[in-house]
């Protein structure tokens, strides 16, 4: 049996293309996560697993779909695989039901851990560079020094009570407890 996964980030995104791709590649079921690829829980995923039977063959459009990091997809193609069954990408044409195809995924996944790998550098590299620039990312302070003062000096001297600092400057009561 073909059984395709599918899976998009976010709600935003549409399955609709990936199932399409499955059909017209003969998967017979289609399981698919709306949940981020970083996350460890993907029900649907998990299911197409547990349900895996020798000779089945897990579709996918993309390999990226099944897994974010090298080890990952290598750790559920060896599941797959174990099981007796084989796992295509159409995205990549990979077919690991013969020895070529086995070869090929894998210097497929390692050429894809290795840019996932230098896009990360290259964020740092350019995150010090700013840095470097005198910018900071992140979200601006919600308090100004000024204000954070008259937030300890109404907190201590007056003793106002918290909801009513938070309600005074705007912010939540966590801000506000952050700063006494």
């Amino acid at each position: 049996m073909i059984l395709g996964y599918a899976r998009v980030s976010t709600r935003d995104q549409t399955l609709d293309g990936q199932r399409d791709a499955l059909t017209a590649a003969g998967a017979e079921r289609i399981f698919a996560d709306t949940i981020t690829g970083t996350s460890r829980t993907r029900p649907e995923l998990d299911r197409l697993l547990l349900e895996l039977r020798s000779g089945d063959v897990v579709v996918v459009t993309k390999y990226d779909r099944l897994a974010r990091s090298l080890k990952d997809l290598l750790e559920i193609v060896d599941l797959i695989q174990t099981r007796g069954a084989g796992f295509r990408s159409l995205g990549e044409d990979i077919d690991t039901t013969n020895p070529a195809g086995r070869l090929v995924f894998h210097v497929f996944a390692s050429i894809a851990q290795f840019e996932r790998e230098r896009i990360v550098e290259r964020t740092k590299e350019g995150l010090k560079a700013a840095r470097k620039r005198g910018r900071v990312g992140g979200r601006p302070p919600a308090l100004s020094p000024a204000q954070k003062i008259e937030v300890k000096r109404m907190r201590d001297e007056e003793r106002r009570p918290i909801p009513e600092i938070a309600a005074l400057f705007k912010v939540s009561e966590k801000t506000i407890r952050r700063v006494v």
